[in-house]
């Protein structure tokens, strides 16, 4: 019975060293990729103002660049518009298509006819 327990124990240990190693692993990322001054200088930024924003999250994704919640809706707005049009001209797109199809089928089959009518011998010849 001391073996299992043993085993689990260090099998515990092992699965905690591992978690850490992936801690690490994920701060020097973002130390590197430098997330973390970023953050650092907009929370900062944030701490340093005399009047806090009603928003802290609107605030710092504004620091970081990002758009406010009502430019976000705005653009949502935007591209559902962009999305109609886009449907619309493509649906207008394939009916040209299709007519040009028809248009090129007919004129097809109308030259085929009159090279047909012109091969054709003549009764009186």
């Amino acid at each position: 019975m001391s073996v299992a327990f043993s085993l689990s124990s260090g099998e515990a240990e092992r699965k905690k060293m591992e978690k850490e190693a992936k801690k690490e692993a994920f701060r020097k990322y973002l130390e590197s990729s430098g997330v973390l001054d970023a953050l650092t200088k907009v929370l900062v930024a944030l701490y340093e103002q005399n009047d806090k924003p009603s928003s802290a999250v609107e605030f710092v994704q504004q620091k970081l660049g990002g758009p406010t919640v009502s430019e976000y809706e705005k653009l949502q707005g935007e591209m559902l518009d962009l999305q109609i049009k886009y449907n619309e001209l493509l649906a207008a797109h394939q009916e040209t298509c299709r007519q040009f199809e028809e248009i090129k089928n007919s004129s097809t089959t109308t030259s085929s006819k009159e090279t047909i009518d012109e091969e054709a011998p003549k009764d009186g010849l």
